[in-house]
């Protein structure tokens, strides 16, 4: 079978929830005749027509405030920021209107609001946030970040088919650089559940996205000393899969979370917090965070290069905590 890019198989999402589910549409801008900026809609609006795949305006609190519009009359729309740092501009709309649409009126409000988000292809401030943070705190939202084909599809339909809104968050770095074979039958993968990526005693390594590689890159290079390190994709952000966590952290009795976002108030305070309410007695040295720098994203190669998580900086907290 061929390989599915990360970003093929998001659009095979979309297009196989469209001609499952009538109420499926996409709206975005430029998702139509141009295809997507990332062409994660190309060859869409030939096959659903413009009443189905619907140019917008530069206007991100108009897609997502028609998105959630047309989710309460009964529709399921999938709605694109062109770059995810610019859902901050639908954040009023989120928060305040769609997250509580279920606890003031009891109808949930089945969107879903994708985009690109992350660094490493040297986008800058204004387009490589990683967004997660600012929306959990915010009960209503679900939000998932896969960090590979199969989950990105997988967890795109079970999105699509949820009956809340789900903040669906796609790193372009993996776009085109990540390929899977891919189930040819219909199926998805569940919000909320985490997947042991790797199995290890020695330590674990939380994380989610496009750090999965790079705790997988860290893992190898430990297993060249004997280190047995377990990598955690949490997959899900919210809700997350707290068994999962615990479990891992009271077998291997050290724990990193990683994470692309800047560290201060990052989610991984969140994973770090339950680990030390649930199983600070499962410990057997201090909860380490990797994260990105407190600035904005640089511009400049080497700059944002020194900005984000490596695999030289895991393996480094990783020989920190080992010796702990």
């Amino acid at each position: 079978m061929p390989l599915t890019t990360y970003l093929d198989a998001i659009r095979e999402a979309m297009v196989e929830e469209m001609r499952r589910d009538p109420r499926v549409f996409l709206i975005g801008e430029d998702v139509g005749s141009y295809g997507g900026a990332f062409k994660t809609s190309a060859g869409m609006i030939e096959e659903f027509g413009a009443e189905r795949v619907i140019d917008t305006p530069i206007s991100e609190v108009a897609i997502v405030g028609a998105a959630s519009g047309a989710a309460l009359m009964g529709m399921r729309p999938i709605a694109e920021m062109q770059f995810i740092d610019f859902i901050t501009c639908a954040y009023d709309m989120l928060v305040n209107f769609t997250a509580t649409s279920r606890y003031r009126v009891g109808s949930g409000c089945p969107i879903v609001v994708r985009g690109p988000a992350g660094g490493g292809t040297h986008g800058g401030p204004f387009h490589s946030l990683n967004p997660e943070a600012m929306f959990m705190n915010r009960p209503g939202l679900k939000i998932v970040a896969p960090g590979t084909a199969y989950d990105a599809k997988g967890l795109l339909k079970s999105a699509i088919r949820d009956d809340d809104p789900v903040l669906f968050i796609e790193h372009k770095f993996l776009y085109r650089r990540i390929k899977e074979e891919l189930p040819a039958d219909d199926y998805i993968v569940p919000i909320g559940k985490a997947n042991v990526r790797r199995s290890g005693k020695d330590l674990t390594i939380i994380t989610w996205g496009s750090m999965i590689y790079v705790a997988d890159d860290a893992a190898a290079e430990l297993a060249k000393d004997r280190v047995s390190v377990e990598v955690i994709d949490l997959r899900s952000i919210l809700p997350f899969d707290e068994e999962a966590i615990l479990n891992s952290v009271a077998k291997t009795n050290r724990v990193i979370i990683l994470h692309e976002a800047p560290l201060t108030g990052g989610a991984g305070a969140e994973f770090a917090a339950r680990i030390a309410e649930k199983a600070f007695d499962y410990l057997d040295a201090p909860i380490k965070r990797i994260a990105a720098l407190d600035v904005p994203t640089p511009y400049s190669p080497p700059l944002e290069a020194f900005y984000l998580p490596d695999r030289e900086k895991v393996i480094a907290a990783a020989r920190e905590l080992l010796r702990y």
